[in-house]
């Protein structure tokens, strides 16, 4: 039980009441001190976190573009061909008896193929020269009496009628001599073709038909096929070319007798050199596209017939050019350009218009000039229409640089013409 009487209770607790401060006193105690407390941390804040110093001016490097002699070349693909080929065939019938010849190995004109069984041919050969001797023989006895009948005539002892009749037949007897003759000519000839020679000199095929087999004569292409020569110095390249390329070498006046360049799928230079000797007279309406074809010297005889090279010919001329690094050519959209720096030390854009590339080196054909400060390195930095610190650097070929991912539609390859 409570002790306290009921005046003694009531007197606490008004001085209870009294001893507490009223509540909405408290709270603006409260907000002020927190109040207080943000003012100081910002005061630490703004002490700690001074104001920051601007950007560094960004450095490029930039150079004059190189100026140099070049010639702009086409490029197209193509295949090698044999300058001659020629299919062996027998002209006469009959067994082959001898092979005279390697597979593979390089021939000369006349040499000895094949041959093919003589026998029958010097036995019709000798019948021949049979049929000679007795039509001689028989053209003798006629113009003797033919000369014996002349003189008898002016005693009449003769008629005039015998006379033409052994006239006559001294004529006869001529023409089966020239007709025997000839018989001895045909039989020559066949008995010559036994042995089957090389037309021209080239590399040889290997042989279709070995000794013992029978062949047989035929014309065109009816007669058994022995072998094939292909004359290999010179040797051919054939390509074809699309009506502009067309167009634009003769504009720049390249026809038969302009030097090309080949090179293998193997080989990283053009090594080999030959010059255009035809063009076709005709493009053709289904490709838009003409046939033209070189000339190689080969007398090493390393070019074969059926390979593929790329061919180069120099139909753009020789001239001055403009080089940048290709590795400086920016794109915009659709179109490319070049980073220059301004005398103000401005970072400028140009659109230009590219060539080739000639040892790691763009061509530029318009849209730059030689005395433009161009941005090789630091091209990511540089931003048209701000300002740089530039450092002088130089433009220099690279022979070393792989061939670029851009290619132009027109050139597709230049080289240094000094």
């Amino acid at each position: 039980m409570n002790d306290l009487t009921p005046f003694e209770t009531h007197t606490s607790e008004a001085v209870s009441r009294r001893e507490r401060p009223p509540l909405n006193r408290r709270r603006l105690a409260v907000a002020l001190v927190g109040l207080a407390a943000l003012g100081g941390a910002w005061f630490l804040i703004g002490e700690s976190n001074p104001t920051p110093a601007a950007m560094p001016v960004p450095v490029v490097t930039v150079a004059t573009p190189l100026q140099r002699e070049v010639t702009e070349w086409d490029e197209f693909i193509g295949r090698f061909e044999a300058s001659r080929s020629v299919e062996i065939r027998p002209r006469v019938s009959g067994e082959v008896t001898a092979v005279h010849f390697r597979d593979g190995e390089f021939v000369r004109a006349g040499q000895p193929l094949f041959t093919i069984d003589r026998r029958p041919y010097a036995a019709a050969l000798g019948e021949a020269q049979a049929d000679v001797t007795a039509a001689r023989s028989e053209l003798a006895l006629a113009r003797t009496e033919l000369d014996r009948a002349s003189r008898l005539v002016e005693y009449e002892a003769v008629s005039e009628g015998e006379v033409d009749r052994l006239r006559a037949r001294v004529q006869a007897a001529s023409a089966r001599l020239e007709a025997a003759q000839a018989r001895v000519n045909s039989r020559s000839l066949d008995l010559q073709f036994a042995t089957v020679r090389a037309p021209m000199s080239g590399r040889v095929s290997d042989r279709r038909v070995d000794p013992g087999n029978l062949v047989s004569a035929g014309d065109g292409g009816s007669g058994t096929l022995l072998t094939t020569i292909n004359a290999l110095d010179p040797i051919h390249f054939t390509f074809e070319g699309s009506e502009a390329l067309f167009l634009k070498a003769r504009r720049n006046e390249a026809g038969e007798g302009t030097a090309v360049e080949v090179r293998l799928q193997d080989e990283a230079q053009h090594r080999h050199r030959g010059r255009l000797d035809f063009t076709d007279n005709a493009l053709d309406p289904r490709s838009g596209t003409i046939r033209t074809r070189a000339v190689f010297a080969n007398p090493d005889g390393f070019l074969t017939p059926g390979m593929f090279g790329n061919l180069r010919l120099a139909s753009g001329g020789t001239g001055q050019a403009l080089l940048v690094p290709d590795t400086a050519v920016q794109t915009d959209q659709a179109r490319k350009i070049l980073l220059v720096v301004t005398r103000d030390g401005t970072v400028a854009a140009k659109p230009v218009e590219l060539g080739p590339v000639v040892d790691g080196l763009r061509v530029v054909r318009s849209g730059l000039q030689p005395s433009d400060r161009v941005v090789i390195t630091g091209t990511q930095a540089a931003m048209p229409g701000t300002r740089v610190r530039v450092e002088a650097g130089r433009i220099a070929p690279d022979r070393s640089a792989p061939p670029p991912a851009y290619s132009p539609p027109v050139a597709g390859q230049a080289t240094l013409a000094n």
